[in-house]
């Protein structure tokens, strides 16, 4: 038999740790970015901020360090382990990792709001019923498997498994629904319910009775599938109800809150104060455009650990410590350097693009008309600065410019195009905007149907399929006609 032997090239492209960091700058808002300067300075003391030096001494600094510290130059540090002497601690974070991380790997980690969490105020709450060992751990992991919503989205069973395999608790399902009954007694109202039915089902059951929270009991409780499709004469037959009566019950619902998790305000969710990455202002009839102060700090190299170099330099006789102290130095250095560089590139792909940005966009910037808004995707820009799309996505996706027509999220500028029936492209902003308008203006009682809506889109000149018009509601997060009807 033949042996037959292959040899295949594969040409594979892979970025290197301080390239995955770089993209990972770029993607910050101004608010994150302070803080991952802030975790910066804190894990590497030989980076150092601009306060409290003089404009010469700082740039002494940075001089001094690339004369006396240059990247060539060979310490003979041979038989120094390093495993040795450094901790993990100690090494920064992009040395920590693989260099085959993809571009596209996005860092999961999100800065919490302070104060009490979500899990720990429910925790907190457990103290005021009597319960025996083994129910305050069941009820505690029942509070832990709340999500951020407010819900417990996981099956009895699979909790169940997980209390026996995980805290060596073994219990019954029975046992456990009996305990979700006290977690249902917690606060915010309607935490712990494992589908929506049940989160407003317990909001209901607390309320005052009256007729109208009665009637709206019974409809969540008895026929909610009726009531989610709002299939309203079913309801009136089921009950025995007027108009009248069902329309009231009806907003005793809508007043309750489907996601209980997000009224409390100390959760384990970003509580978002947006901070203008960049500002644009009209002087003169020209477009100015600036970058946020903030994503532009004062960083410099310590010249205490610049001076520590000097020093083992200068020194004559270098003993083990003296080595091992020098390659804990140089890693400092070089970290500090790098990161003072990452910055640098960041303010200038920040700037590059958002300028490209703005005079791809000049008559919008110039007047406020969103219908001056040009088709413009993601590649459109990338070509104008010769950029890859995933950083003109970066930027784009998690910055914020302040305009003279408010403060906007700069992917709003960016949208598809069409043809109209003159044979201009238009925006497919533009054709929301006018979808978005006639549904607000449609009579509630009879919705318009698809079909209907693309029917005069047509009529004002935007010839697009009924398969379209769904596409775009769903994209401005618009039910259905069937769901928008009211009473």
């Amino acid at each position: 038999m033949a042996l037959k032997q292959y040899l295949q090239f594969k040409l594979s492209q892979k970025l290197s740790p301080q390239q995955i960091q770089l993209m990972k700058l770029i993607q910050l808002p101004t608010q994150a970015f302070e803080q991952r300067i802030k975790q910066e300075l804190e894990e590497n003391p030989a980076l150092d901020t601009g306060k409290d030096k003089s404009d010469e001494d700082k740039y002494d600094e940075f001089d001094n360090t690339s004369d006396d510290f240059d990247d060539n130059e060979t310490i003979n540090t041979d038989d120094i382990n390093i495993d040795e002497y450094l901790s993990d601690d100690d090494i920064p974070e992009y040395r920590m990792q693989a260099n085959n991380y993809s571009a596209d790997d996005e860092e999961k980690s999100v800065p919490y709001a302070a104060g009490t969490s979500f899990t720990q105020h429910l925790r907190n709450q457990l103290n005021t019923f009597r319960l025996d060992d083994d129910e305050r751990d069941i009820a505690e992991f029942l509070v832990g498997s709340v999500d951020e919503s407010g819900y417990i989205r996981r099956s009895l069973s699979d909790i169940m498994d997980d209390l026996a395999f995980t805290q060596n608790i073994f219990t019954t399902e029975e046992k456990i629904e009996e305990i979700l009954l006290i977690v249902h007694q917690l606060d915010p109202a309607g935490v712990g319910a494992r589908n929506l039915q049940e989160c407003l089902s317990i909001q209901l059951h607390r309320k005052e009775k009256h007729p109208d929270v009665e009637l709206a009991i019974a409809i969540i409780d008895k026929a909610f599938d009726q009531f989610t499709k709002k299939h309203y004469q079913k309801l009136l037959q089921k009950f025995d109800i007027t108009e009248v009566q069902l329309r009231d019950a009806i907003e005793e619902i809508e007043r309750l809150n489907p996601k209980p998790g997000g009224s409390y305000a100390g959760n384990n969710r970003i509580i978002e104060h947006v901070v203008p990455d960049f500002a644009i202002k009209i002087v003169d009839g020209e477009l100015e455009l600036t970058l946020n102060g903030r994503n532009a700090p004062e960083l410099h190299v310590s010249r205490e650990y610049s001076d520590m170099m000097k020093g083992y330099k200068a020194s004559k006789d270098k003993s083990k410590s003296q080595k091992d102290a020098v390659l804990f130095i140089k890693q400092k250095l070089d970290a500090a350097k790098w990161f003072i560089e990452a910055i640098k590139q960041r303010q200038q792909t920040l700037f590059v693009t958002m300028s490209a940005i703005m005079n791809y966009q000049k008559e919008y910037f110039l007047t406020g008309d969103e219908r001056k808004l040009k088709p413009m995707i993601l590649k459109d820009i990338a070509d104008e600065i010769d950029m890859d799309v995933s950083t003109v996505s970066r930027v784009a996706n998690s910055k914020y410019v302040d305009t003279p027509y408010g403060t906007k999220l700069i992917k709003e500028f960016f949208s598809e195009s069409m043809t109209n029936v003159e044979g201009e492209e238009v925006s497919t902003r533009e054709i929301k905007n006018i979808l978005e308008t006639v549904i607000e203006e449609e009579d509630k009682k009879k919705p318009l149907t698809d079909e209907k809506l693309a029917n005069i889109l047509k009529e004002k000149g935007y010839p697009i399929a009924r398969r379209t018009v769904a596409k775009y509601r769903e994209q401005l997060d618009i039910p259905v006609a069937r769901l928008r009807k009211k009473i």
